[in-house]
């Protein structure tokens, strides 16, 4: 079997979540005998040499991609990597006006009705919670039968971190700690670091800083906590942030949704408490191993964290996330559905 990875072009520069599943997904699916290469735009290749092409993200910066591999003629599945808060009955009165002025006039787009279509286009629609299922099910249209949740994962490799490095380097240990980046509105660090000033303890946020204004705003705002400590971007394949999750007590990822999170699951083999937003899916995999806050209430965000601190810690997350959501579980998975995509053909 020989696929085809593909991604937006930003991903490489942006890094993050997206990058963590397909780089993850590509080394575990080759670890089960399937070839498995990431498309570069600046190589000529032999589409037939491929059996089928994963996208990871449907969004505006991967339609055109999508729709050139379609004209070509090779199976696609896509892995959305999408939600949104609004209602479904919005999301599908949207792609209704939208397909309805392009019969008239092509030139209007839409986020949600490029990624309806090219929903359409894909043999198989791959979301990562079930959450997400039910939002493409019920709001882009897609029948059930072509919708295979393949989840996200986490590398072995945070089970066994120390937390010695991290302390060595920072002196700080059992402390309150997040990793994401800075400055997106949907992943409410601001919010966040409101909630840590109400926290009479150390906390650390690891992340991409964001020259926007709201990233800006992050770090102005962080200035007035002498207990917070910003650091910029620490390689994922880092020992350091292995470190990092091992040396924290609690890890927060308040974001407004999540699906449901990576670093969150990293922290979690770690054996970090888990504090959260419950939108998005993160339910499936925390259940009831985390504590569950509105991202929208500072208020709630600093009561859920002290809340954590006063809990034990329990190997119970740690060990269900290691038998469910590892890698090879994931590659596993997509091995499957993959199969099933050629076989009916």
């Amino acid at each position: 079997m020989n696929i085809l990875f593909a991604t937006s072009q930003a991903t490489s520069l942006v890094r993050g979540g997206v990058l963590t599943q397909v780089l993850q997904t590509k080394e575990a699916l080759e670890k089960l005998g399937v070839k498995v290469t990431l498309f570069d735009m600046w190589k000529d290749i032999d589409i037939r040499e491929y059996d089928l092409v994963h996208i990871f993200s449907a969004n505006f910066a991967t339609y055109h991609l999508a729709r050139a591999f379609k004209v070509k003629g090779i199976p696609i599945i896509i892995s959305p990597i999408f939600f949104t808060r609004r209602s479904k009955r919005l999301v599908k009165g949207v792609i209704a006006i939208d397909k309805f002025i392009n019969r008239i006039s092509r030139g209007f787009w839409t986020d949600y009705g490029l990624i309806a279509e090219m929903c359409h286009w894909a043999k198989a629609v791959t979301p990562n919670t079930k959450e997400e299922a039910t939002l493409f099910q019920q709001a882009f249209s897609v029948p059930k039968e072509r919708i295979d949740i393949i989840p996200n994962g986490v590398e072995e490799r945070f089970a066994h971190a120390s937390p010695d490095l991290f302390v060595k380097q920072y002196g700080m240990k059992d402390f309150i700690l997040s990793v994401g980046h800075i400055g997106p509105q949907r992943k409410n660090v601001l919010r966040l670091i409101k909630a840590l000033e109400k926290i009479d303890h150390p906390s650390a946020i690891i992340g991409r800083i964001e020259n926007t204004p709201s990233g800006i705003a992050c770090i102005e705002r962080a200035k007035r906590n002498p207990r917070l400590l910003i650091l910029d971007s620490i390689p994922h394949n880092s020992m350091l942030l292995a470190s990092a999750y091992a040396a924290c007590d609690v890890f927060v990822l308040p974001s407004q949704f999540e699906t449901p999170g990576i670093a969150a699951l990293e922290a979690a083999v770690a054996g970090a408490k888990i504090v959260i937003t419950p939108i998005g899916g993160t339910k499936e995999y925390f259940s009831g191993d985390a504590i569950y806050v509105n991202p929208y209430s500072v208020k709630d965000i600093a009561n859920g964290i002290k809340t954590a601190l006063q809990k034990d810690k329990s190997s119970n997350l740690k060990e269900r996330i290691m038998n469910q959501y590892s890698w090879k579980k994931v590659a596993e998975k997509a091995k499957l559905v993959y199969e099933n995509v050629l076989n009916n053909l």
